[in-house]
Protein backbone atom coordinates (compact mmCIF):
# COMPACT_ATOMS: atom_id res chain seq x y z
CA UNK A 1 0.00 0.00 0.00
CA UNK A 2 2.80 2.43 0.89
CA UNK A 3 4.70 1.71 -2.34
CA UNK A 4 1.67 2.24 -4.56
CA UNK A 5 0.76 5.48 -2.80
CA UNK A 6 4.28 6.87 -3.12
CA UNK A 7 4.23 5.98 -6.82
CA UNK A 8 0.86 7.67 -7.43
CA UNK A 9 1.45 10.96 -5.54
CA UNK A 10 4.07 12.44 -7.95
CA UNK A 11 1.94 11.32 -10.90
CA UNK A 12 -1.13 13.08 -9.47
CA UNK A 13 0.89 16.25 -8.82
CA UNK A 14 2.29 16.26 -12.36
CA UNK A 15 -1.19 15.75 -13.79
CA UNK A 16 -2.60 18.67 -11.80
CA UNK A 17 0.31 20.91 -12.75
CA UNK A 18 -0.17 20.02 -16.40
CA UNK A 19 -3.87 20.90 -16.00
CA UNK A 20 -3.05 24.33 -14.55
CA UNK A 21 -0.37 25.03 -17.17
CA UNK A 22 -2.78 24.04 -19.92
CA UNK A 23 -5.47 26.32 -18.50
CA UNK A 24 -2.96 29.19 -18.31
CA UNK A 25 -1.79 28.62 -21.88
CA UNK A 26 -5.37 28.48 -23.15
CA UNK A 27 -6.23 31.69 -21.25
CA UNK A 28 -3.15 33.47 -22.58
CA UNK A 29 -4.01 32.35 -26.09
CA UNK A 30 -7.55 33.65 -25.65
CA UNK A 31 -6.20 37.01 -24.41
CA UNK A 32 -3.84 37.19 -27.39
CA UNK A 33 -6.63 36.40 -29.83
CA UNK A 34 -8.92 38.97 -28.22
CA UNK A 35 -6.10 41.54 -28.32
CA UNK A 36 -5.33 40.92 -31.98
CA UNK A 37 -9.03 41.03 -32.91
CA UNK A 38 -9.50 44.21 -30.90
CA UNK A 39 -6.41 45.82 -32.52
CA UNK A 40 -7.60 44.91 -35.97
CA UNK A 41 -11.06 46.20 -35.17
CA UNK A 42 -9.62 49.50 -33.84
CA UNK A 43 -7.38 49.87 -36.92
CA UNK A 44 -10.34 49.28 -39.22
CA UNK A 45 -12.39 51.68 -37.13
CA UNK A 46 -9.65 54.36 -37.48
CA UNK A 47 -9.60 54.02 -41.22
CA UNK A 48 -13.37 54.23 -41.36
CA UNK A 49 -13.25 57.24 -39.04
CA UNK A 50 -10.78 59.08 -41.33
CA UNK A 51 -12.88 58.38 -44.39
CA UNK A 52 -16.01 59.45 -42.56
CA UNK A 53 -14.35 62.74 -41.49
CA UNK A 54 -13.56 63.62 -45.05
CA UNK A 55 -17.20 63.05 -45.98
CA UNK A 56 -19.02 64.64 -43.00
CA UNK A 57 -16.79 67.46 -41.83
CA UNK A 58 -15.15 68.45 -38.51
CA UNK A 59 -18.28 68.21 -36.32
CA UNK A 60 -19.14 64.72 -37.43
CA UNK A 61 -15.47 63.70 -37.08
CA UNK A 62 -15.45 64.81 -33.41
CA UNK A 63 -18.52 62.76 -32.70
CA UNK A 64 -16.93 59.73 -34.40
CA UNK A 65 -13.76 60.18 -32.32
CA UNK A 66 -15.84 60.22 -29.12
CA UNK A 67 -17.58 57.02 -30.18
CA UNK A 68 -14.22 55.46 -30.99
CA UNK A 69 -12.86 56.35 -27.55
CA UNK A 70 -15.94 54.72 -26.02
CA UNK A 71 -15.27 51.57 -28.03
CA UNK A 72 -11.63 51.62 -26.91
CA UNK A 73 -12.68 51.85 -23.27
CA UNK A 74 -15.20 49.02 -23.70
CA UNK A 75 -12.57 46.83 -25.39
CA UNK A 76 -10.06 47.54 -22.60
CA UNK A 77 -12.65 46.73 -19.97
CA UNK A 78 -13.46 43.48 -21.79
CA UNK A 79 -9.78 42.54 -21.81
CA UNK A 80 -9.48 43.29 -18.09
CA UNK A 81 -12.61 41.25 -17.31
CA UNK A 82 -11.32 38.34 -19.41
CA UNK A 83 -7.94 38.42 -17.67
CA UNK A 84 -9.62 38.59 -14.24
CA UNK A 85 -11.84 35.62 -15.20
CA UNK A 86 -8.79 33.61 -16.24
CA UNK A 87 -7.00 34.37 -12.96
CA UNK A 88 -10.16 33.45 -11.04
CA UNK A 89 -10.40 30.17 -12.94
CA UNK A 90 -6.82 29.29 -12.04
CA UNK A 91 -7.40 30.15 -8.37
CA UNK A 92 -10.60 28.08 -8.33
CA UNK A 93 -8.82 25.11 -9.87
CA UNK A 94 -6.12 25.33 -7.22
CA UNK A 95 -8.59 25.66 -4.35
CA UNK A 96 -11.15 23.10 -5.60
CA UNK A 97 -8.88 20.47 -7.20
CA UNK A 98 -5.19 20.85 -6.34
CA UNK A 99 -5.48 21.45 -2.58
CA UNK A 100 -8.02 18.63 -1.92
CA UNK A 101 -5.90 16.25 -3.95
CA UNK A 102 -2.74 17.22 -2.06
CA UNK A 103 -4.60 16.85 1.26
CA UNK A 104 -5.87 13.41 0.24
CA UNK A 105 -2.35 12.35 -0.81
CA UNK A 106 -0.92 13.56 2.53
CA UNK A 107 -3.53 11.65 4.55
CA UNK A 108 -2.96 8.51 2.48
CA UNK A 109 0.79 8.79 3.12
CA UNK A 110 0.14 9.03 6.87
CA UNK A 111 -2.03 5.91 6.75
CA UNK A 112 0.52 4.06 4.60
CA UNK A 113 3.24 4.91 7.13
CA UNK A 114 1.30 3.03 9.82
CA UNK A 115 -1.18 5.53 11.28
CA UNK A 116 -4.26 3.45 10.52
CA UNK A 117 -6.29 5.16 13.24
CA UNK A 118 -6.33 8.46 11.34
CA UNK A 119 -9.60 8.91 9.43
CA UNK A 120 -9.50 10.10 5.83
CA UNK A 121 -12.03 12.76 4.91
CA UNK A 122 -11.44 15.32 2.14
CA UNK A 123 -14.05 17.70 0.76
CA UNK A 124 -13.79 18.81 -2.80
CA UNK A 125 -15.14 17.85 -6.19
CA UNK A 126 -17.43 14.85 -6.33
CA UNK A 127 -14.75 12.54 -7.71
CA UNK A 128 -12.17 13.45 -5.04
CA UNK A 129 -14.74 13.14 -2.24
CA UNK A 130 -15.78 9.72 -3.54
CA UNK A 131 -12.15 8.62 -3.75
CA UNK A 132 -11.60 9.82 -0.18
CA UNK A 133 -14.54 7.75 1.06
CA UNK A 134 -13.24 4.66 -0.78
CA UNK A 135 -9.76 5.01 0.70
CA UNK A 136 -11.21 5.48 4.19
CA UNK A 137 -13.36 2.36 3.71
CA UNK A 138 -10.21 0.44 2.78
CA UNK A 139 -8.50 1.81 5.91
CA UNK A 140 -11.36 0.59 8.11
CA UNK A 141 -11.26 -2.82 6.41
CA UNK A 142 -7.54 -3.06 7.14
CA UNK A 143 -8.18 -2.16 10.78
CA UNK A 144 -10.80 -4.90 11.03
CA UNK A 145 -8.48 -7.46 9.43
CA UNK A 146 -5.63 -6.46 11.75
CA UNK A 147 -7.94 -6.83 14.74
CA UNK A 148 -8.86 -10.34 13.57
CA UNK A 149 -5.19 -11.19 13.05
CA UNK A 150 -4.34 -9.91 16.52
CA UNK A 151 -7.17 -11.99 17.98
CA UNK A 152 -5.96 -15.08 16.10
CA UNK A 153 -2.41 -14.41 17.28
CA UNK A 154 -3.57 -14.17 20.88
CA UNK A 155 -5.49 -17.42 20.48
CA UNK A 156 -2.44 -19.06 18.91
CA UNK A 157 -0.27 -17.87 21.81
CA UNK A 158 -2.78 -19.30 24.27
CA UNK A 159 -2.78 -22.62 22.44
CA UNK A 160 1.01 -22.56 22.35
CA UNK A 161 1.10 -22.13 26.12
CA UNK A 162 -1.44 -24.93 26.48
CA UNK A 163 0.68 -27.14 24.21
CA UNK A 164 3.71 -26.31 26.31
CA UNK A 165 1.86 -27.39 29.43
CA UNK A 166 0.71 -30.54 27.64
CA UNK A 167 4.29 -31.32 26.63
CA UNK A 168 5.36 -30.83 30.20
CA UNK A 169 2.66 -33.26 31.32
CA UNK A 170 3.82 -35.72 28.66
CA UNK A 171 7.38 -35.48 29.90
CA UNK A 172 6.13 -36.12 33.40
CA UNK A 173 4.22 -39.14 32.10
CA UNK A 174 7.39 -40.40 30.43
CA UNK A 175 9.19 -40.15 33.74
CA UNK A 176 6.40 -42.02 35.52
CA UNK A 177 6.34 -44.67 32.79
CA UNK A 178 10.09 -45.18 32.98
CA UNK A 179 10.24 -45.44 36.75
CA UNK A 180 7.03 -45.75 38.73
CA UNK A 181 5.10 -47.95 36.28
CA UNK A 182 7.96 -50.23 35.31
CA UNK A 183 8.83 -51.14 38.88
CA UNK A 184 5.47 -52.77 39.75
CA UNK A 185 5.35 -54.26 36.27
CA UNK A 186 8.72 -55.91 36.78
CA UNK A 187 7.45 -57.29 40.07
CA UNK A 188 4.34 -58.71 38.40
CA UNK A 189 6.45 -60.25 35.65
CA UNK A 190 8.93 -61.74 38.12
CA UNK A 191 6.24 -63.34 40.28
CA UNK A 192 4.38 -64.68 37.25
CA UNK A 193 7.58 -66.26 35.99
CA UNK A 194 8.24 -67.61 39.48
CA UNK A 195 4.77 -69.19 39.53
CA UNK A 196 5.40 -70.65 36.11
CA UNK A 197 8.72 -72.22 37.15
CA UNK A 198 7.61 -73.49 40.57
CA UNK A 199 4.09 -74.69 39.85
CA UNK A 200 4.27 -75.44 36.14
CA UNK A 201 2.92 -78.95 35.58
CA UNK A 202 1.64 -79.30 39.15
CA UNK A 203 -1.68 -77.64 38.41
CA UNK A 204 -4.18 -78.50 35.72
CA UNK A 205 -3.68 -77.53 32.08
CA UNK A 206 -5.96 -74.50 32.35
CA UNK A 207 -3.96 -73.10 35.30
CA UNK A 208 -0.73 -73.45 33.31
CA UNK A 209 -2.41 -71.64 30.42
CA UNK A 210 -3.51 -68.78 32.69
CA UNK A 211 -0.01 -68.40 34.06
CA UNK A 212 1.38 -68.36 30.50
CA UNK A 213 -1.12 -65.62 29.55
CA UNK A 214 -0.10 -63.55 32.58
CA UNK A 215 3.62 -63.88 31.84
CA UNK A 216 3.14 -63.04 28.15
CA UNK A 217 0.91 -60.06 28.93
CA UNK A 218 3.39 -58.66 31.44
CA UNK A 219 6.26 -59.00 28.96
CA UNK A 220 4.31 -57.33 26.18
CA UNK A 221 3.27 -54.52 28.53
CA UNK A 222 6.90 -53.93 29.46
CA UNK A 223 7.92 -53.77 25.78
CA UNK A 224 5.02 -51.43 25.05
CA UNK A 225 5.97 -49.06 27.88
CA UNK A 226 9.60 -48.98 26.73
CA UNK A 227 8.57 -48.26 23.12
CA UNK A 228 6.11 -45.57 24.21
CA UNK A 229 8.77 -43.98 26.36
CA UNK A 230 11.21 -43.95 23.44
CA UNK A 231 8.52 -42.46 21.17
CA UNK A 232 7.73 -39.66 23.64
CA UNK A 233 11.41 -38.76 24.01
CA UNK A 234 12.01 -38.14 20.28
CA UNK A 235 12.87 -34.47 19.82
CA UNK A 236 12.72 -33.65 23.54
CA UNK A 237 16.10 -34.71 24.83
CA UNK A 238 18.12 -33.41 21.86
CA UNK A 239 21.29 -35.37 21.26
CA UNK A 240 24.40 -34.24 19.38
CA UNK A 241 23.69 -33.30 15.74
CA UNK A 242 26.53 -33.88 13.29
CA UNK A 243 27.30 -34.37 9.64
CA UNK A 244 27.64 -38.08 9.05
CA UNK A 245 27.67 -40.56 6.19
CA UNK A 246 24.25 -42.20 5.98
CA UNK A 247 25.99 -45.35 4.73
CA UNK A 248 27.79 -45.69 8.07
CA UNK A 249 24.46 -45.49 9.93
CA UNK A 250 22.98 -48.11 7.60
CA UNK A 251 25.95 -50.41 8.24
CA UNK A 252 25.44 -49.91 11.98
CA UNK A 253 21.79 -50.93 11.63
CA UNK A 254 22.78 -54.01 9.59
CA UNK A 255 25.26 -55.06 12.30
CA UNK A 256 22.54 -54.74 14.95
CA UNK A 257 20.32 -57.05 12.88
CA UNK A 258 23.07 -59.56 12.07
CA UNK A 259 21.42 -62.39 14.04
CA UNK A 260 17.98 -61.97 12.48
CA UNK A 261 19.55 -61.48 9.04
CA UNK A 262 21.54 -64.71 9.31
CA UNK A 263 18.54 -66.63 10.62
CA UNK A 264 16.37 -65.49 7.71
CA UNK A 265 19.14 -65.99 5.14
CA UNK A 266 18.59 -62.40 3.99
CA UNK A 267 20.76 -59.93 2.11
CA UNK A 268 20.93 -56.14 2.37
CA UNK A 269 22.60 -54.03 -0.34
CA UNK A 270 22.76 -50.28 -0.88
CA UNK A 271 24.02 -47.55 -3.19
CA UNK A 272 26.61 -45.04 -2.12
CA UNK A 273 24.63 -42.97 0.39
CA UNK A 274 25.13 -39.21 0.94
CA UNK A 275 26.29 -37.32 3.98
CA UNK A 276 23.47 -35.84 6.04
CA UNK A 277 23.07 -33.76 9.16
CA UNK A 278 21.39 -35.81 11.88
CA UNK A 279 21.47 -37.31 15.35
CA UNK A 280 23.27 -40.56 14.55
CA UNK A 281 21.48 -42.69 17.15
CA UNK A 282 18.01 -41.57 16.02
CA UNK A 283 18.61 -41.93 12.27
CA UNK A 284 20.21 -45.35 12.81
CA UNK A 285 17.02 -46.33 14.67
CA UNK A 286 14.98 -45.37 11.58
CA UNK A 287 17.14 -47.50 9.28
CA UNK A 288 17.07 -50.41 11.73
CA UNK A 289 13.27 -50.31 12.03
CA UNK A 290 12.77 -50.29 8.26
CA UNK A 291 15.22 -53.17 7.77
CA UNK A 292 13.73 -55.14 10.67
CA UNK A 293 10.25 -54.79 9.15
CA UNK A 294 11.57 -56.11 5.84
CA UNK A 295 12.99 -59.14 7.64
CA UNK A 296 9.85 -59.66 9.73
CA UNK A 297 7.24 -59.32 6.98
CA UNK A 298 9.02 -61.58 4.47
CA UNK A 299 7.53 -63.97 2.02
CA UNK A 300 8.58 -67.51 1.13
CA UNK A 301 11.81 -66.39 -0.54
CA UNK A 302 14.81 -65.25 1.50
CA UNK A 303 14.46 -61.50 2.24
CA UNK A 304 16.28 -59.09 -0.05
CA UNK A 305 16.52 -55.37 0.72
CA UNK A 306 18.15 -52.72 -1.45
CA UNK A 307 18.59 -49.09 -0.42
CA UNK A 308 18.79 -46.76 -3.43
CA UNK A 309 19.32 -43.01 -3.39
CA UNK A 310 18.11 -40.20 -5.66
CA UNK A 311 18.24 -36.44 -5.40
CA UNK A 312 15.08 -34.35 -5.64
CA UNK A 313 16.03 -30.65 -5.58
CA UNK A 314 17.02 -29.90 -1.99
CA UNK A 315 16.52 -33.36 -0.50
CA UNK A 316 17.86 -36.89 -0.72
CA UNK A 317 15.39 -39.72 -1.35
CA UNK A 318 16.50 -43.00 0.25
CA UNK A 319 14.35 -45.88 -1.05
CA UNK A 320 14.18 -49.07 1.04
CA UNK A 321 12.84 -51.74 -1.34
CA UNK A 322 12.20 -55.32 -0.20
CA UNK A 323 10.67 -58.50 -1.64
CA UNK A 324 8.34 -59.18 1.30
CA UNK A 325 4.59 -59.62 1.54
CA UNK A 326 3.97 -55.96 0.63
CA UNK A 327 1.38 -53.43 1.84
CA UNK A 328 -1.80 -52.40 0.10
CA UNK A 329 -1.70 -48.71 -1.02
CA UNK A 330 -4.88 -47.82 0.92
CA UNK A 331 -2.97 -48.49 4.16
CA UNK A 332 -0.13 -46.15 3.18
CA UNK A 333 -0.97 -43.59 5.90
CA UNK A 334 -2.56 -45.86 8.47
CA UNK A 335 0.70 -47.74 9.07
CA UNK A 336 2.36 -44.53 10.34
CA UNK A 337 -0.26 -44.00 13.06
CA UNK A 338 0.85 -45.07 16.51
CA UNK A 339 -0.50 -48.47 17.66
CA UNK A 340 -1.95 -49.20 14.19
CA UNK A 341 -1.36 -52.77 13.04
CA UNK A 342 -2.36 -54.59 9.87
CA UNK A 343 -1.79 -58.07 11.30
CA UNK A 344 -2.64 -59.83 14.54
CA UNK A 345 -0.14 -60.09 17.40
CA UNK A 346 -0.06 -63.86 17.05
CA UNK A 347 0.94 -63.62 13.37
CA UNK A 348 3.61 -60.91 13.63
CA UNK A 349 4.88 -59.63 16.98
CA UNK A 350 5.28 -55.93 17.73
CA UNK A 351 3.59 -52.94 19.35
CA UNK A 352 2.67 -50.88 16.27
CA UNK A 353 4.95 -47.98 17.25
CA UNK A 354 7.93 -48.62 14.95
CA UNK A 355 6.79 -46.78 11.78
CA UNK A 356 5.20 -43.97 13.81
CA UNK A 357 8.54 -43.48 15.53
CA UNK A 358 10.34 -43.53 12.16
CA UNK A 359 8.15 -40.74 10.82
CA UNK A 360 8.53 -38.68 14.00
CA UNK A 361 12.33 -39.01 13.91
CA UNK A 362 12.59 -38.15 10.20
CA UNK A 363 10.30 -35.11 10.63
CA UNK A 364 12.46 -34.08 13.59
CA UNK A 365 15.34 -33.95 11.08
CA UNK A 366 13.37 -31.77 8.66
CA UNK A 367 12.35 -34.58 6.31
CA UNK A 368 9.53 -37.04 5.86
CA UNK A 369 8.90 -40.73 5.13
CA UNK A 370 6.17 -42.43 3.13
CA UNK A 371 5.17 -45.70 1.47
CA UNK A 372 5.73 -45.63 -2.29
CA UNK A 373 3.47 -47.70 -4.49
CA UNK A 374 5.52 -50.20 -6.47
CA UNK A 375 4.53 -52.85 -9.01
CA UNK A 376 4.95 -56.48 -8.07
CA UNK A 377 5.59 -58.02 -4.65
CA UNK A 378 7.33 -56.26 -1.79
CA UNK A 379 7.17 -52.68 -0.59
CA UNK A 380 9.21 -49.49 -0.85
CA UNK A 381 9.63 -46.94 1.93
CA UNK A 382 11.08 -43.55 0.98
CA UNK A 383 13.04 -41.52 3.53
CA UNK A 384 13.48 -37.89 2.41
CA UNK A 385 16.24 -35.93 4.16
CA UNK A 386 17.50 -32.38 3.49
CA UNK A 387 20.66 -31.94 1.44
CA UNK A 388 23.50 -30.45 3.46
CA UNK A 389 24.31 -27.73 0.94
CA UNK A 390 23.08 -27.94 -2.67
CA UNK A 391 26.00 -25.76 -3.84
CA UNK A 392 28.72 -27.91 -2.25
CA UNK A 393 30.15 -30.46 -4.70
CA UNK A 394 31.37 -32.86 -2.01
CA UNK A 395 27.82 -33.31 -0.72
CA UNK A 396 26.66 -34.66 -4.08
CA UNK A 397 26.64 -38.44 -4.59
CA UNK A 398 25.63 -40.14 -7.79
CA UNK A 399 23.32 -43.07 -7.43
CA UNK A 400 25.02 -46.31 -8.42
Amino acid sequence: MSTRTSERDPLARRSLHRLLVTAGVVGAALLAVVGVVTGLALAALGRERAALGELLGPAALERANAAARTVDVVGLVALVVLAAGLVGLLLWLRRAVVRPTEQLAAEVRDVASGDLERPIGVRGPKEITSLSRDVDAMRRALLAEMAEIELARAELDARGRELERSNSDLEQFAYVASHDLQEPLRKVTSFCQLLQRRYGGQLDERADQYIEFAVDGAKRMQVLINDLLAFSRVGRADGPVEEIDAGELLDRAVRNLAGALEEAGGEITHDELPRVRAEPALLATVFQNLLANALKFRGEDPPRVHVAVDRDDGRWLLRFTDNGIGIEPEYGEQIFVIFQRLHGKSTYPGTGIGLAMCRKIVEHHGGTVWLEETPGPGSTFVVALPVLDPATPEDTHDAA
